[in-house]
């Protein structure tokens, strides 16, 4: 049994055609963990991968996820995303993560060990 490769056994002239022989998105507003939210509904004559997204993404969905979801590279979704999020069809954003400051214990518990340390 042949293992399918998406993208890799796509064929070229198809990954051609869903960017407009792109190889390369215009911003860097997506990584893999960027989340995509639809922001309208798909209308009458979009390409069929950009109707996928928009209707995948009316909660927050990964790029990754949309790539997976889609069998395409990612470097091909985040073009198509790129063109979506030009036309105000989609919102990204970054997944939120904590502050430094946040992470860290509070400098007087860790005084009260180091005391309590030197103490034994």
């Amino acid at each position: 049994m042949t293992r399918r490769r998406p993208g890799r056994d796509d064929a070229p002239d198809r990954l051609y055609t869903l960017t407009g022989g792109r190889s390369r998105s215009g911003s860097d507003a997506f990584d893999l963990v960027t989340l995509v939210v639809s922001e309208c509904e798909p209308t009458p004559g979009m390409q069929s991968e950009h109707v996928t997204i928009l209707r995948m993404c009316t909660r927050p969905t990964a790029v990754v996820e949309i790539a997976a979801s889609l069998g395409l590279p990612v470097s091909i979704v985040r073009i198509m995303l790129s063109d979506l999020l030009d036309t105000g069809r989609i919102s990204a954003r970054h997944p939120r993560t904590a502050r430094v400051a946040d992470r860290l214990p509070d400098p007087d518990i860790l005084e009260q060990v180091l005391v309590g340390l030197r103490n034994l």
